[in-house]
């Protein structure tokens, strides 16, 4: 079962929040109405408070354990953190975040992709839903906004798992090439089998076929008029990105005071040395690998995923 709760992030936009949970094993299982959008839906309810204001406490269910918010990355959606969620929900309240301008969450204006403006967001989402102090885990983008919020509010954070994303400035070259990439996408794709053998197969990225790469991008797709799109604006994709591309994030890593377990895949973005600086220069840096695994760490490879921070987990939330 999978369970909405809006948040009110910064600047009054309006997020969607996620508990994945799943059914009871004892009696009818209720029909729910699906999640809008997704390539490979997601079953749930929405269930929320007035969009007016942010979720009322009596609202905001009593979690197991202690809290965990997961942060997509760049062009991702919270159900892709349905799987480790899961696991998760056993013992602990994990809520993912459709962070702006992604998912079910809204979309505001070119102004409002600012690093503070996501960091805020999180920021607001641990305290409106009850989950402080947890541990933020992170991928991508979404890392990067999981270390830079444990270095703004410690109070909020007592763990972090940083997922294949490099503090190093990436440079102006990259966001040329994202910018190709975006205007080579054969949108609208006529059928989500497209989307998947594009994404998986097609694409000049893929140097060898990927389906679980294709799966991932199906799953942020949703039908349009003239067929499948994304459910995000890739112009607001390339200016969120342009917010952490010319800079480093190396002084946020130091300031960063709490446990905080870096995990790359073997073949993704961050590579092992700048991994592992990473973890001397966090104060209570620990590292994970994940072998053949790519960037979508999480996605490719989800039991070696939960083989690798699964003890870290344990160690902060219970210890």
């Amino acid at each position: 079962m999978t369970r909405r709760i809006d948040v009110i992030g910064t600047g009054g936009v309006r997020l969607a929040a996620w508990e994945f949970a799943d059914p009871p094993k004892t009696g009818p299982a209720p029909v729910l109405p699906r999640q809008a959008g997704p390539g490979q839906p997601v079953r749930g309810r929405a269930s929320g408070p007035d969009p007016a204001g942010p979720p009322d406490p009596a609202d905001v269910p009593a979690g197991r354990g202690s809290g965990v918010l997961l942060l997509h990355g760049l062009m991702g959606r919270a159900s892709h953190w349905a799987s480790t969620a899961r696991w998760l929900s056993e013992r602990h309240r994990a809520v993912a975040l459709d962070q702006r301008g992604h998912g079910q969450s809204a979309k505001p204006p070119r102004a409002a992709y600012t690093r503070e403006a996501y960091v805020d967001d999180a920021e607001a989402a641990v305290e409106q839903l009850g989950l402080g102090p947890a541990v933020v885990v992170g991928h991508a983008m979404g890392a990067l906004t999981a270390w830079q919020l444990a270095a703004k509010r410690p109070d909020l954070v007592r763990g972090l798992i940083i997922c294949d994303m490099r503090a190093s400035a990436l440079g102006a070259a990259s966001q040329r090439e994202w910018e190709d990439w975006f205007r080579a996408w054969p949108t609208p794709f006529a059928t989500l089998a497209d989307v998947r053998k594009w994404f998986g197969e097609d694409d000049p990225w893929v140097e060898r076929p990927n389906p679980a790469r294709g799966a991932f991008y199906a799953e942020v797709m949703h039908e349009c008029p003239d067929g499948w799109r994304p459910v995000f604006e890739p112009e607001r994709m390339l200016q969120s990105r342009e917010t952490w591309v010319y800079d480093a994030h190396w002084e946020e890593l130091a300031q960063v005071r709490c446990p905080a377990l870096v995990v790359r895949g073997l073949d993704g973005e961050l590579g092992r040395a700048e991994a592992q600086e990473m973890v001397r220069v966090l104060p209570r840096g620990q590292y994970a690998e994940v072998s053949d695994a790519g960037h979508l760490v999480h996605y490719d490879q989800p039991d070696a995923w939960r083989a690798a921070i699964e003890t870290f987990l344990d160690t902060v939330l219970t210890g």
